[in-house]
């Protein structure tokens, strides 16, 4: 009964948590590039009264053991790459990725940052740069008298100057992706950074042979964040919490039974 109680304590303590990733999803259901998450699952160890395959008799062994298990543990939570719908806004700015990848920034620190939200400006010495005013890497700084700026498919960025009939290419854009994206740290303000887990960034072209994403220009990608699904999981998990609650009602009332056989 005891093994019971913190059983479904643990299992209560699992839903919480995946009630909080649930939370932090349907929370970013509009922010741009977000990628939701799902928290993975691990059960814990488990005493054997009986190891499965013990020797019954000197020719016999048992087909199965006598196995109790202790809980559960939240192991992991899986970035889902699954590409979110484009928001067409016209502003000439606005890059989204058709594919994978993520566009390079520079933080204040000097290291690098990953992202899937394009939604750029031109900072006040014409350089392009994110909401946050970290330029985009490499870096690409526009005239101030540019009349129009066209980003390619292939990531060229282009700008036309009065008197001038033919476009100018002034940078290209490069992506990154990587051998393990769900391994990539999570720091907030849409970034990301490299891990061991995710390996080194792997540098490529737009919509090249190495299978990066081609460039959008005048989309943003809007979250992935399945707002009915996220409901559904959030009534899955009130009910495995309510569930373990009831466990340990039940384990309770079974140590006041026997509690009573002693009055």
């Amino acid at each position: 009964m005891i093994r019971a109680l913190y059983t479904a304590a643990g299992g209560m303590l699992a839903q919480q948590m995946n009630l909080d990733n649930i939370a932090n999803n349907l929370a970013n259901a509009s922010t741009t590039g977000f990628h939701s998450r799902a928290l993975q699952f691990q059960d814990l160890i488990y005493q054997n009264t009986v190891v499965p395959g013990a020797a019954s008799t000197q020719q016999t062994t048992l087909p199965a053991g006598l196995q109790v298990g202790l809980g559960v543990r939240p192991a992991s939570s899986e970035m889902i790459q699954n590409e979110g719908n484009f928001n067409a806004t016209g502003n000439p700015l606005d890059l989204a990725i058709q594919g994978q990848g993520f566009f390079q920034v520079t933080l204040p620190t000097g290291d690098l940052a990953y992202t899937r939200s394009g939604a750029f400006h031109l900072d006040q010495n014409g350089n392009v740069v994110d909401v946050q005013g970290n330029p985009l890497t490499p870096n690409i700084t526009i005239p101030s008298n540019a009349l129009s700026i066209t980003v390619g498919t292939d990531g060229t960025v282009s700008i036309t100057l009065p008197a001038q009939a033919q476009a100018q290419q002034v940078g290209s854009i490069q992506l990154a992706t990587f051998a393990n994206p769900g391994g990539l740290n999570s720091i907030g303000q849409n970034y990301s950074q490299v891990t061991t887990a995710s390996g080194d960034a792997i540098l490529g072209t737009p919509g090249g042979s190495d299978g990066l994403g081609s460039i959008q220009q005048g989309n943003l990608e809007e979250s992935n964040v399945n707002v009915v699904t996220e409901f559904v999981n959030m009534i899955l998990a009130q009910r495995s919490y309510e569930a373990n609650s009831r466990v340990i009602h039940a384990a309770d009332q079974m140590f006041q039974t026997v509690n009573a056989l002693t009055q």
